[in-house]
């Protein structure tokens, strides 16, 4: 019997694909250019970019594919798989929650966000543990750690308006999405290897 399920194994794998992707092809797509250094993964998806339509299915795509993920990752505590499933849900709201047109702002675009970053760099800390295989609690700590200041990195350069916004936001979102991927190939490499892993519901 497999730790991770096949189908975990391949949301997992297939949400980085589709952030990186969506946003590579929404970028191209941009009258003019678009800057990935200073544009935000947002803007690709606010109501006046042109094919919104791709970052919009990139985002929605990639929290589908945490939810599933979660539901997968049955030996992780029970805590950090629900806050890696809000995560998703969060991410597919940021999707439904567009940008306005002309570079407003929008306060529930913004706490769909805010969400999402959050939950996603919390939930390794609490699907750790001792009898969480593949993810010891230290281990786990020190990736939620790591995810926090690449998320703070992004929230210092949106509140000083930096010219890394975009960067920031990439490195942290594609962190954030890895992670989940990085965990299940823990999993099926310790299972592979005989460790006894418990299954956690």
């Amino acid at each position: 019997m497999r730790v991770v399920p096949r189908w975990a194994l391949l949301s997992a794998a297939l949400a980085p694909v589709l952030l990186i992707g969506g946003w590579t092809l929404a970028a191209a797509r941009q009258p003019g250019g678009f800057d990935p250094v200073a544009g935000t993964i947002s803007a690709l998806a606010a109501r006046d970019a042109a094919d919104r339509w791709v970052m919009t299915v990139a985002l929605l795509g990639l929290g589908l594919c945490h939810c599933v993920t979660a539901a997968g990752l049955r030996p992780a505590r029970p805590a950090g798989r629900l806050v890696l499933a809000l995560g998703g849900v969060a991410t597919m709201a940021v999707a439904a929650f567009p940008l306005p047109s002309g570079r407003g702002s929008s306060t529930p675009h913004g706490l769909a966000a805010a969400v999402a970053f959050g939950a996603l760099a919390l939930w390794p800390a609490l699907a750790a543990g001792r009898r969480a295989s593949g993810l010891s609690t230290a281990a786990g700590t020190a990736c939620a750690a790591l995810l926090l200041a690449l998320v703070g990195w992004f929230v210092l350069e949106l509140l000083a308006g930096g010219p890394r916004i975009g960067l920031s936001e990439r490195v942290a979102a594609g962190a954030q999405a890895l992670c989940p991927l990085l965990l299940a190939v823990a999993l099926g490499r310790r299972a592979a290897a005989g460790a006894p892993v418990p299954d956690r519901g």
